[in-house]
């Protein structure tokens, strides 16, 4: 006779709180800044083929497509950097503290939505 054994609790059995949403999120950015980096390499790879696979790639990079791309890797980037640091500081051993715990986890959140608008402002006239 075979033992019955209790099953592990599914995802679906537990409700999303704020530190495994924001666990999730920083793989995901660190997938999407990977994607980027194709991006960029693509970008490179275009410029030094010559003005005519450059213009072509220019051509894509001013569409709508493109630049929601780009505003979804600069807050990639920010957040993967702003929890980034919230790693660091849990590696020393600080802020384990619940409360320190989710407000850390929205002061990134914050921290990643300012800075994505600001760079965004300041790459406008730029792209």
């Amino acid at each position: 006779m075979s033992v019955q054994r209790p099953l592990s609790p599914h995802l679906q059995v537990y409700q999303p709180q704020l530190t495994s949403t924001l666990s999730i999120m920083h793989r995901l950015t660190g997938l999407f800044l990977c994607l980027g980096a194709i991006a960029v390499i693509g970008w490179v790879w275009m410029l030094a083929a010559g003005p005519d696979a450059f213009s072509a790639y220019a051509a894509f990079a001013g569409s709508p497509f493109a630049k929601g791309l780009l505003a979804a890797s600069v807050f990639a980037f920010t957040f993967h950097l702003g929890n980034g640091i919230r790693h660091l500081f849990w590696d020393a051993g600080a802020g384990f503290n619940l409360s320190t715990v989710y407000r850390s986890g929205w002061t990134v959140v914050a921290f990643a939505c300012i800075a994505t608008v600001v760079l965004l402002a300041s790459l406008r006239g730029v792209l």
